[in-house]
């Protein structure tokens, strides 16, 4: 495992909080567990699909596998409309039969508190559709922690998208050089690296019904936690 990943309460140290006006965070695999998204799109919905094609489950993930395999890192891998449209389905009504299932990461609340308190600006970007967004925030109420939250279908392209970056930028008005942004996609963290943020880290383990990860050359930690201002 290379060093970046071996980074726990030493993330203190490497997050510069001196050298940071603005935290920019993911959502899914970030804040929020993402076993919730895994569950719905990989059991879920193969689950409805099945029974509405009269297929097995394992043809019916085999069928939307490949799918969704085609639309990987787009804006439509992202969207509800597109899906709904697509399967034949009411995704939405679907995500909020089970948003009980929603739920923060371990100790991210605690670390938004701390952000919050410092007085940093701290935003949430995600690839999550607006509809999405909102079952969320019936489940668990984290927008309260937030300046800002903005989803990348406001500006037309996915966080792994170059002109997603100078978008979010000309929004929201931050300064790349003192910013942090923190996410479990390698290929969005990538994309972030390559515009110029500052200090970009990964998550090991953004779904707690799964191992831990390997973040190749990222620096990573485990919960957000362990990135806390030293005032924590």
């Amino acid at each position: 495992m290379s060093q970046a990943n071996k980074v726990t309460k030493a993330g203190r140290e490497i997050i510069d909080w001196s050298h940071c006006d603005t935290v920019l965070l993911d959502m899914d695999g970030t804040v929020l567990d993402l076993a919730f998204d895994n569950y719905f799109w990989r059991e879920l919905v193969p689950v409805r699909i099945a029974h509405k094609l009269g297929v097995s489950n394992e043809e019916a993930c085999d069928v939307l596998f490949e799918q969704f395999a085609a639309k990987e890192g787009t804006l439509e891998w992202y969207c509800l409309d597109y899906w709904s449209e697509s399967l034949g389905l009411d995704l939405v009504e679907l995500k909020r039969s089970i948003r009980h299932k929603v739920g923060f990461l371990p100790d991210v609340r605690h670390f938004l508190r701390e952000v919050k308190e410092s007085h940093k600006r701290l935003v949430l970007v995600t690839n999550a559709h607006q509809d999405t967004l909102n079952v969320k925030l019936s489940a668990v109420d984290f927008d309260v922690y937030f300046d800002d939250m903005v989803t990348s279908h406001q500006f037309g392209h996915a966080k792994e998208h170059d002109d997603f970056w100078p978008a979010l930028q000309d929004y929201l008005s931050f300064d790349r050089s003192r910013a942090m942004f923190v996410d479990d996609s390698l290929p969005v963290l990538a994309a972030a690296r390559r515009y110029g943020i500052d200090q970009v880290v990964a998550i090991r383990r953004p779904d707690t019904g799964q191992p831990e990860r390997d973040t190749g050359d990222f620096v990573s930690v485990f919960s957000l936690d362990e990135l806390c201002p030293v005032s924590c």
